[in-house]
């Protein structure tokens, strides 16, 4: 076994594609202002899509308050104009100049809330119509508010006069050919994905020639063929992107065959493998594995997306693209990541998690990640990032990535795992594990690690080992100190207790128990912290096993279902 030491991801090289992306950027907008993209004002909104976002009649009676509870925190305006404030942070900006709350404004179904959510759109027009720059106009935003505009223009026109449908009209051919520009410049991630949908949707909701659709439909196109794997996966390898981009997606695709417009060549095709790459990330209870990135989703939203699956089968065993490997027996699931970060601009979510994994079971997760914040939330989304939040070994108490903190390159990877080499382990025919070796480690400690999982054919038993060598296969030195400290992060909802023979019993709920054993060494249960919770970050539990890897070259344990849930609960 051969790993480069060399890392490509060098600090120099970094800064120089970064000054050489600005440049090109730069050179592409030029001098930017607003008669600029001024042109000629549409005179009508040719369909509505609809939105599949969950909305709550609630939240419209608190912004006609006045009261916006956005991205975790709440601000109360006290009448005045909520764009002309102080606000918390750029997350409940970028959430306020979105509009996505408009939703809750059509779910109260009144003229009231009609009227105020017109008003609110008015003021915006008003006070950032006309202002290229800044965060209300970052084209992440500015795609977010579009597609929020073309959704719910039926309730914002609604007893709307001339004057207001023309300004109306006129600030969405002005945003619209604005993000037309500048998503050429952008670096190719998520957000540019999601500005190319807002752009085809411009294209349907607007009178728009045949040749204007089409660019539109090509530009998508590509997003599909350079951002979604074969296999369905992301490029990111962020499992939440795909819910956030079918969210859109699926509007879109209807309103194409709505109008007898044919879609993007690779849009119907491309969302079925999405779909497909979905499935493979869920967990026995429905809910989402945590894998950079991802956070915790509310069930309303996945089964909102999910409702339009039209494939079939089961997940796959293994996401080759994406770098995943899934074991599933019965109603066990084992989601593991054996994969490098992506690199430059779609690492920037990418967690030190290579090897990590997770296991549910039935309606429970036991095994977890920390996950990332719901809200965001600088400090606990660093500490997310870490090696240590994820249930695999962290060595000297450092991250198996390095990730840039320098405000010009951004939270990008710049070191740290290049390669991940996988082993099936397959017996008779049937998938029961894998053995995976990363090499994070090997230029700063010169050593890989390496980590054996198998569900056994019963579904009732998860062995596991943890392995160390020197580059080129050999055993680490027995003078060699580096400590190590495997983890094995607890969901929040089990309850974790250790009896006197030291073996740890992960117990839910419904009654379902399984045991954690490790071959001579003395596991621990410690105090966690799980930050993907949708009431924020809880404290939790954690399993924890210390050793040197000089004197301990491997570890053994095992995860053993011992009891089954109760009936009837």
């Amino acid at each position: 076994m051969a790993f480069s030491l060399i890392d490509s991801r060098r600090p120099a090289y970094l800064y120089g594609v970064e000054i050489w992306r600005r440049f090109v950027r730069r050179t592409a907008l030029g001098r930017i202002n607003a008669m600029r993209f001024a042109g000629v004002t549409p005179d009508r909104l040719v369909v509505a899509p609809i939105d599949l976002r969950i909305a709550d009649s609630h939240l419209a009676a608190e912004i006609y308050s006045g009261r916006f509870a956005l991205s975790g925190r709440m601000v109360d305006t006290e009448g005045a104009s909520p764009f002309q404030m102080d606000l918390p942070n750029d997350t409940f900006a970028r959430s306020l100049h979105g509009f996505g709350w408009l939703r809750h404004m059509r779910a109260a179904d009144h003229d009231l809330a009609f009227a105020n959510a017109r008003a609110l759109v008015d003021d915006w027009i008003t006070v950032e119509g006309r202002n290229l720059g800044g965060l209300s106009h970052e084209p992440g935003v500015i795609a977010t508010r579009l597609i929020a505009w073309f959704s719910h223009s039926p309730i914002v026109l609604r007893g709307a006069d001339h004057a207001f449908y023309r300004r109306f009209l006129k600030s969405i051919a002005l945003q619209s050919r604005y993000l037309r520009h500048v998503s050429s410049a952008m670096p190719c991630n998520a957000t540019r994905f999601k500005a190319r949908i807002a752009l085809a949707m411009a294209s349907l909701c607007l009178p728009a020639s045949p040749g204007a659709v089409r660019a539109a439909a090509r530009c998508l196109d590509d997003e599909f063929s350079r951002q979604i794997l074969p296999d369905g996966g992301h490029a990111s390898r962020n499992p939440l992107v795909l819910i956030d981009l079918l969210t859109d997606l699926l509007p879109l695709r209807q309103t194409y065959v709505n109008l007898g417009q044919k879609p993007p060549r690779n849009m119907i095709a491309g969302m079925d493998r999405m779909f497909s790459g979905l499935r493979f990330f869920r967990h026995a209870n429905g809910e989402l594995a945590l894998f950079n990135g991802a956070s915790a989703v509310s069930a309303d939203r996945l089964l909102g997306v999910l409702r339009y699956d039209e494939t079939s089968g089961t997940a796959f065993r293994e996401m080759l693209h994406s770098h995943y490997q899934r074991l599933a027996i019965g109603d066990v699931v084992l989601i593991a990541d054996t994969g490098p970060p992506p690199k430059g601009p779609m690492s920037t979510a990418a967690h030190a998690g290579c090897l990590s994994f997770e296991l549910s079971s039935g309606a429970n997760r036991f095994i977890v990640n920390a996950g990332a914040p719901v809200f965001s939330h600088e400090m606990h989304g660093e500490f997310a990032r870490l090696t240590a939040a994820h249930s695999t070994v962290t060595l000297n108490d450092t991250s198996s990535l390095r990730i840039s903190q320098s405000p010009f390159l951004g939270s990008i990877v710049t070191g740290g795992v290049r390669h991940v080499q996988v082993e099936s382990l397959d017996e008779d025919g049937h998938h029961l594990g894998f053995s995976a070796t990363h090499d994070g480690y090997s230029g700063s400690l010169k050593l890989l690690h390496r980590r054996t999982l198998r569900l056994l054919s019963s579904g009732h038993e998860v062995e596991g080992r943890d392995q160390f060598l020197r580059p080129g296969g050999n055993p680490p030195r027995p003078e060699d100190g580096t400590t190590a400290v495997a983890r094995f992060h607890i969901h929040p909802s089990i309850t974790a207790t250790q009896g006197e023979d030291g073996v740890i019993h992960l117990t839910a709920g419904d009654g379902e128990n399984w045991a954690f054993v490790a071959h001579d060494l003395a596991p621990q249960i410690e105090e966690d912290v799980y930050f993907a919770d949708l009431a924020g970050a809880r404290t939790s539990k954690q399993i924890s096993i210390s050793f040197v890897v000089g004197k301990t070259p491997h570890i053994d344990w095992k995860l053993v279902r011992t009891a089954l849930p109760r009936t009837g609960v």
